[in-house]
């Protein structure tokens, strides 16, 4: 006699009465705009429209969720930097697209301004958290510095470049822009600063 047991185990349970995916883009908005700390759980159950028991289900505790979030980010508003440094034929022209695109990116009208990985490290007092948006914006810096090594390498730039202070100075101009566009800069403003900033790297 065939068994019943497969029929009732795929049934059992209530279906989601959410779209996921949708749910998690909320998420990410609220956190960006308002960042880890000062969005709480009611916050986050609200903009996504459904109950704590929901989410809780669905995603985890809220640092679960937002460790999630930060991932979707990467993917879907942070991927630009990983793109110019792997398609711009040199450094330079790489770290000036990368400055450029972030120009654009963290003054787009259509979500909160700047970064997230600066923006919602504000204020955070849940240290796995913190830690783990200084290790993002960090490698940032590590991804600018490797490229700059191989354009010294390729003779693009010159032997004695500093290549860690050259990096450190891109992240922390691009992590100036993300506060920047927070306080109101506009784009245009922003890709002038993006252009001054290039002005400083030594030519091969």
């Amino acid at each position: 006699m065939q068994s019943k047991v497969g029929p009732v185990s795929r049934s059992r349970g209530r279906p989601r009465s959410f779209d996921r995916e949708t749910a998690l883009e909320k998420a990410l908005l609220a956190f960006w705009e308002r960042g880890y700390e000062a969005t709480s759980v009611s916050d986050l159950t609200r903009v996504m429209g459904i109950g704590a028991p929901s989410m809780y289900a669905a995603f985890g505790d809220k640092q679960a969720l937002f460790q999630e979030v930060v991932l979707a980010y990467g993917a879907r508003y942070a991927s630009f930097g990983d793109r110019a440094l792997a398609e711009e034929p040199t450094a330079c022209a790489a770290v000036a697209r990368t400055l450029r695109e972030a120009a654009v990116m963290y003054t787009d009208p259509g979500h909160p301004h700047g970064c997230l990985y600066a923006q919602a490290a504000v204020n955070c007092s849940t240290p796995e958290v913190a830690e783990s948006l200084r290790e993002r914006r960090n490698a940032t810096i590590a991804a600018f510095e490797s490229r700059i090594r191989a354009g010294i390498a390729a003779g693009e730039l010159p032997a004695d470049t500093d290549a860690a202070s050259l990096a450190r100075h891109a992240g922390a101009v691009i992590q100036g822009m993300s506060q920047q566009a927070r306080d109101g800069a506009s784009r245009q403003e922003l890709e002038a600063l993006a252009e001054l900033a290039m002005a400083i790297w030594p030519r091969a």
